[in-house]
């Protein structure tokens, strides 16, 4: 069913926003676009600093995305600082590592804290661990390997997350339709 309903809105954060949360955010488009849910569900990125406002993705990155068929999505990209109104207009913020999830957390209004989710938690073979175990290291300090590690862990948990999504549409359709 494809209601008038607004988007289920996501959000992808890691520190500069130019490696790991725009990866997550690519291929997060990817896998709901696979899944059938091209907008009905949105996604976009941010980080938690300012250290890269306005740069382009990390070309490594770019290259692992393009090397697993996503060509040219990321071209587009320009990095951002997370911003605290969107807590109020995200559905789920997805934090790439332990610190951005503690600075998220920290950060958010009351009642939003819920929102925030660490991106592997929806990873079926990490679901035994603690939130504080299961970021995906900063591959900006490492090599192109680095960067295809990130790329494997992050496709790890998009099942998990599509899975989320349509649950999470399939409510709001119910409270519409009040079934």
């Amino acid at each position: 069913m494809n209601s008038m309903a607004s988007p289920y809105r996501i959000i992808t954060v890691c520190t500069g926003n130019i490696c790991r949360s725009p990866m997550a955010e690519f291929m997060l488009v990817e896998a709901l676009r696979a899944a059938g849910l091209e907008g009905r569900a949105a996604v976009d990125s941010a980080g938690t600093t300012s250290y890269e406002v306005g740069r382009p993705i990390d070309p490594r990155a770019a290259r692992v995305l393009d090397a697993h068929g996503l060509h040219g999505t990321n071209t587009r990209h320009t990095a951002r600082q997370f911003d605290p109104d969107w807590y109020t207009g995200r559905d789920l913020i997805l934090a790439l590592d332990v610190d951005h999830y503690g600075h998220l957390r920290e950060h958010a209004p009351a009642g939003s804290e819920d929102k925030v989710r660490m991106l592997r938690e929806f990873d079926p073979a990490v679901d035994h661990l603690d939130p504080l175990e299961k970021g995906i290291e900063d591959p900006w300090f490492g090599d192109q390997s680095d960067f295809e590690i990130t790329w494997q862990l992050i496709a790890a948990a998009l099942p998990g997350i599509v899975e989320h999504v349509r649950r999470e549409l399939d409510a709001r359709a119910r409270l519409l339709t009040g079934a």
